[in-house]
């Protein structure tokens, strides 16, 4: 299907810096190679290790395409790849070049959708989805009864993550930076929001857990809210640090978490909880047939064309976006 087919455009990066960095280019189409599957990309999924390497927050080899995660169709299959067929519809994630019409992508790494989801639902599940499902699941495994503050409670792992919370019997409690964006996670079902830009998030969670506090604190925004954090977790809680939106937390001496209450912190990483095929199946699955059901409603809040990547870039460094945002080819 890929006959005649010779460019592509692209989005390349090719030093660090600012949104202005992503360039577009033409490139050619890539071939399957053993063990791999070409897939043409139907939705890219915008997320913020996108901007850390673009940054070079996170260093990597340059140049190289942007972009962790998509949806499409597949293409072309190589050699040893028997679990996909051309036409197949798949998702990924974790696997570089997604901001580009065409990705060669691991077999391994791809997940087929159901008929159940769309192309755009798959391609913003795979990282903010998993990512929200072993958050919620693995990390601190939430049970009926516990106490949780979600930060960002309005982006896209956000308000993924409020809903598998609440599903597991948890009180919610989220953050937002407006009005608007609390709404969209009360409707997601967060029992308090604390508008942050305007109210002391760590005097109102004290507020709405009685003095209590809570068990388990998401943060992907890091610098500004990190040790605010700490001081509202029971003994023995634990702090999620699983993003730095805002910047990267300053060191610190390990006995702060002694004298508060010998608390537990953890940064953890998609790989390490998608490590085996097995465990990237069985959280798919349980994301998809959540969304099949209607269980758990997947929100695209923007949608770019490729070509725009830098404008995508630039409205989720600026705090504009709710939910998911893509890029269409």
């Amino acid at each position: 299907m890929l006959e005649g087919k010779l460019q592509m455009l692209a989005i390349r990066v090719d030093t660090p810096g600012d949104a202005a960095g992503l360039i577009v280019v033409d490139l050619p189409v890539p071939s399957a190679g053993a063990g791999e599957a070409v897939v043409r990309v139907e939705a890219a999924g915008v997320n913020f290790i996108d901007v850390y390497k673009r940054s070079g927050q996170y260093p990597v080899p340059r140049p190289f395409t942007a972009g962790e995660e998509g949806a499409g169709v597949v293409e072309e299959v190589g050699e040893g790849v028997t679990e996909l067929r051309v036409g197949d519809r798949v998702a990924w994630a974790g696997v570089g070049g997604s901001y580009a019409e065409y990705a060669a992508v691991p077999a391994a790494q791809l997940v087929s959708l159901p008929d159940g989801v769309t192309t755009r639902q798959g391609a913003a599940l795979m990282l903010q989805g998993i990512t929200a499902h072993y958050l919620a699941t693995s990390t601190y495994p939430l049970q009926r009864g516990d106490r949780c503050l979600v930060h960002a409670a309005a982006g896209g792992v956000g308000l993924l993550l409020v809903q598998i919370a609440k599903l597991r019997g948890a009180t919610v409690i989220g953050t937002a930076s407006s009005d608007e964006k609390a709404a969209l996670a009360r409707e997601a079902g967060a029992d308090h929001v604390i508008v942050y830009t305007r109210d002391d998030f760590v005097a109102a969670t004290r507020h709405f857990t009685g003095g209590a506090g809570v068990h388990v604190v998401y943060d992907s925004v890091g610098a500004t809210t990190f040790l605010p954090g700490l001081d509202l977790l029971v003994r023995r809680g634990m702090m999620v640090l699983f993003g730095q939106s805002s910047g990267a937390v300053d060191p610190f001496d390990p006995q702060l978490l002694n004298r508060k209450g010998s608390l537990y912190l953890t940064r953890p990483n998609r790989a390490h909880y998608v490590a085996t095929r097995a465990e990237l199946l069985s959280r798919a699955a349980e994301l998809f047939a959540w969304v099949e059901s209607g269980t758990v409603e997947v929100r695209i809040g923007a949608e770019f064309p490729l070509v725009r990547a830098a404008d995508a870039h630039r409205a989720l460094e600026a705090r504009q976006t709710t939910g998911k945002v893509l890029l269409v080819p």
